[in-house]
């Protein structure tokens, strides 16, 4: 009787255990998405990559390994897999296979081509905070930016508004698929991320109207908004999983005579939402910043009000304060060699993302902020392989490509659905005609949840918008 009861009782507190823990993986009630995604995979059967070099993403190269795609997954890697009887069987000697890539900076869809004024709907220009506006609301699925990306290996990026306002809004992470709606591309659990600028930008839209001016201006913004926000919380239930020794100003049980558990805060806003929410964690933060003494004043900010920098962005100065990104585990989103268009810009280097890279804990990404840059990241980081190389800093493939694969994944919050070549994970995956970080290699074919969705050999295969059918490049098979 006894044991029956202890049994039973174990029991109940491992069903409350499992309750709870699935309480505290909830998203808080500012996040819940009216606009979820549709995204479905195209159906496609099993496929076997056979006796390629494999570079799984992880830090680990296999040669003359095979990859098995199945169920839309990644179902094994490793050498002489056998492949089911109705598999699709791809000869990749001498070619090399990776993870999808993924650019954690894009403006594909809401700064299309043409780039036309009518097609400009990055940056909400209307006052210097923006949080309320979401991108996703303005990509242009037709943007044939999107197949020209998915020619170069792109199979998952991140939109984000631009970078004019202190608080630009929430970015989108999309799978790289044709679709007529954006929530037909929208990856599927994605969090949100929320774009914020410092430097010369805001300054420049703003000096000469509502302000700020300066960089103090800046921060003075930032500050004011989030105070709004942590107000916001406290009126609205405060933190999540917030430990009483952590409880911060805003979390008062008493704060001018307010009882925190029966004021709701009034009316919704959704300004306040988005940044509660990136309070609470479920917004990751994504910060364009150039430098280093404005990235550690942003660190600072983000330690006052309790929010997670995921990622600065730009950061040509990353390389001053690589083993403080390092410590804090805030990736470095970063160019191979943009320097020197703007002061701000001034102190780049060509070595920076080997740096970033180098600390234990390094987390370096590169990015494109570009129609053009995206569909050769791969070249990109090869600029960077070979200038670490001259200083001294011999950085192999199997390293290299988690900048644009892994890095990225982690940074977007979508790690454990892609980024890498591990069973059980999305099946986005490039076939590549030799080595990735080589001028002359090309995207073969790229894979989306194991279909293949781009060939460059078989026309069908090569998707056109809406937008470019009937058009002279449509027309001539060539996108790249």
């Amino acid at each position: 009787m006894l044991r029956a009861l202890a049994a039973a009782l174990a029991a109940a507190l491992c069903v409350g255990a499992a309750h709870a823990a699935d309480a505290a993986k909830a998203p808080s009630r500012f996040v819940q998405d009216p606009y979820p995604s549709t995204y479905r995979p195209v159906a496609a059967g099993p496929v076997l990559l056979r006796n390629a070099t494999v570079l799984t993403g992880t830090g680990q190269r296999l040669d003359r390994a095979d990859v098995l795609l199945q169920d839309g997954k990644v179902a094994a890697v490793g050498a002489g897999l056998g492949a089911p009887a109705d598999a699709t069987v791809v000869d990749a000697t001498g070619k090399w296979v990776t993870p999808g890539l993924i650019d954690v900076h894009s403006h594909l869809g809401v700064y299309p081509s043409p780039g036309v004024s009518a097609h400009s709907d990055g940056n909400e220009m209307t006052a210097p905070t923006t949080p309320n506006v979401w991108a996703e609301h303005s990509v242009w699925p037709q943007d044939p930016g999107f197949a020209t990306a998915l020619a170069g290996g792109i199979t998952s990026l991140q939109v984000l508004p631009g970078s004019a306002n202190l608080i630009g809004g929430r970015g989108v992470t999309l799978k790289n698929v044709p679709a007529t709606s954006y929530q037909a591309m929208k990856f599927p659990g994605a969090p949100w991320g929320l774009k914020m600028a410092c430097g010369e930008n805001p300054k420049r839209v703003y000096g000469g109207k509502s302000g700020p001016a300066t960089r103090m201006g800046n921060v003075a913004g930032y500050r004011a908004a989030f105070i709004d926000a942590a107000e916001y919380l406290r009126k609205n239930g405060g933190k999540q999983e917030e430990a009483p020794k952590k409880r911060r100003w805003w979390q008062s049980d008493d704060r001018n005579g307010a009882d925190s558990e029966k004021d709701t805060g009034g009316k919704r806003d959704l300004k306040l939402d988005t940044l509660a929410g990136a309070i609470n964690g479920d917004i990751l933060v994504h910060i364009h910043c150039y430098r280093a003494d404005e990235m550690t004043t942003m660190l600072d900010l983000a330690k006052e009000f309790g929010f997670k920098i995921a990622a600065f962005h730009h950061g040509v100065e990353a390389y001053k304060i690589a083993d403080r990104l390092a410590q804090e585990g805030v990736c470095g989103a970063l160019w191979a060699d943009w320097w020197g268009f703007k002061m701000e810009a001034f102190d780049g280097i060509q070595e920076n993302i080997a740096l970033v890279d180098r600390p234990r804990n390094g987390c370096a990404i590169v990015h494109s902020d570009s129609e053009e840059g995206i569909q050769r990241l791969n070249q990109e980081a090869a600029k960077v392989m070979a200038h670490a190389r001259l200083a001294g800093l011999d950085i192999p493939p199997e390293r290299a490509i988690r900048w644009l694969t892994q890095n990225a994944a982690k940074a977007l919050g979508i790690l454990e659905e892609t980024g890498t070549l591990e069973p059980g994970k999305m099946a986005d995956v490039v076939l590549w005609s030799g080595n990735p970080f080589s001028v002359y290699a090309k995207a073969e074919q790229v894979y989306i949840d194991g279909a293949r969705v781009y060939d460059r050999n078989d026309r069908s295969r090569q998707p056109v918008s809406d937008f470019m059918l009937g058009q002279g490049a449509a027309a001539q098979g060539g996108v790249l």
